[in-house]
């Protein structure tokens, strides 16, 4: 607190903020006491339990569903849409993994440690074309 501003600030502030984002918690949380803290959280929820704390509002059945499906009869098709269904999950899964693991890369405690910006935006921009494309086979 009370340095000189920098980029590498900057980068931790955007790791912060994307760990808010995703988790629907903030870092004054009251949840975070003893050393815990919304980087740890995040750090020890990756990569196998990011869905536990991922906040919950931004995942939801109809995600996945086709308005559709209820006037689907035959089973062949049912079938399809589930396999559909687990498949886009997966992939709206991994999503927020890598979302959360650039967010606790920009958040390292040791400037040197952050990722650097414009990894980030490389990053981000491939994880919202994969999103697309998960949105577009859901459909």
């Amino acid at each position: 607190m009370g340095g000189k501003p920098s980029t590498l600030g900057d980068i931790y502030s955007n790791g912060i903020l994307l760990l808010e984002i995703f988790t629907g918690k903030r870092p004054t949380d009251e949840a975070f006491e003893g050393g815990m803290g919304i980087h740890k959280l995040v750090a020890m929820a990756l990569p196998n339990h990011v869905m536990d704390i991922v906040d919950p509002s931004l995942v939801s059945k109809q995600d996945f569903v086709d308005e559709n499906q209820e006037f689907e009869c035959e089973e062949r098709a049912i079938r399809r849409n589930y396999e559909i269904e687990d498949i886009a999950k997966g992939l709206m899964e991994d999503c927020f993994v890598s979302l959360m693991q650039i967010g606790v890369s920009c958040s390292a405690n040791q400037p040197s440690e952050r990722m650097p910006i414009t990894v980030v935006v490389n990053k981000l921009h491939a994880i919202k074309n994969s999103f697309i494309k998960i949105k577009l086979s859901a459909i």
